[in-house]
């Protein structure tokens, strides 16, 4: 029974990861469509969206079942649990990646401008919180979440000062305020992508350590205990 139930946590293990990759995937796609102006990769994050969801509704299913069926203790059940709060955030990050490609699909139908902001960046940021988030998972290192953690600042003043400069377009330029607006969204959409991965890299440490860091607060009971075996 033991060793059934370790090969269910691995299988659970894979259908996260497999989820990871595809939340992953859609904003990588969905922030190219935005450099390229590309409606054809804005479509194929529109379509991933309800793979994406069957993922999440068949590891919730699955995790439900072990902790119905063998009542996991210690680390295991820590590590079930954080589980189903990541497969929750990666199907959010994949919501995000959808009003991403929405806002893109919107900025086609309209004139260019250039607009002063460096959304590609911002991106590129995002994507690698997101990816060392699901790292930390997969090697199950508190110190890798810890990092994601550290990341979340320089988004949130990357978003603010889009803020800033997109804001004044509107006020100098009327005429872009729409596109404008849309890669304000963008922005916006980006910085709760990184609020996902960080929400991702605290379930790792609660799995992990035991602790629970949401915000900024580690109680002091599990803040010195040393790291257990993880799996």
């Amino acid at each position: 029974m033991r060793s059934r139930f370790h090969k269910e946590l691995d299988e659970l293990r894979a259908r996260l990861l497999r989820m990871g990759g595809l939340a992953e995937q859609a904003v990588d796609r969905a922030c190219q469509a935005y450099i390229d102006r590309d409606l054809k990769r804005c479509q194929m994050v529109l379509e991933g969206e309800t793979q994406i969801n069957i993922a999440e509704r068949e590891i919730d299913e699955l995790a439900f079942d072990l902790l119905a069926m063998q009542q996991p203790m210690a680390v295991d059940l820590r590590f079930i649990l954080a589980v189903t709060k990541i497969n929750a955030d990666l199907e959010r990050v994949g919501d995000q990646a959808v009003n991403i490609a929405e806002r893109v699909m919107d900025m086609v139908e309209l004139p260019k401008v250039d607009l002063p902001v460096d959304v590609p960046r911002m991106a590129t940021a995002v994507s690698a919180m997101v990816r060392r988030a699901l790292e930390s998972f997969i090697e199950g290192k508190a110190e890798l979440a810890q990092a994601v953690l550290e990341m979340d600042n320089v988004i949130d003043r990357m978003r603010d000062d889009a803020f800033i400069t997109l804001v004044k377009v509107m006020n100098d330029r009327p005429e872009a305020t729409r596109q404008a607006l849309d890669a304000l969204l963008i922005a916006r959409n980006l910085e709760r992508v990184a609020d996902h991965a960080t929400n991702i890299a605290e379930d790792v440490i609660f799995w992990v350590r035991g602790a629970d860091v949401r915000h900024n607060v580690a109680p002091e009971s599990t803040a010195t205990q040393p790291v257990p075996d993880a799996r």
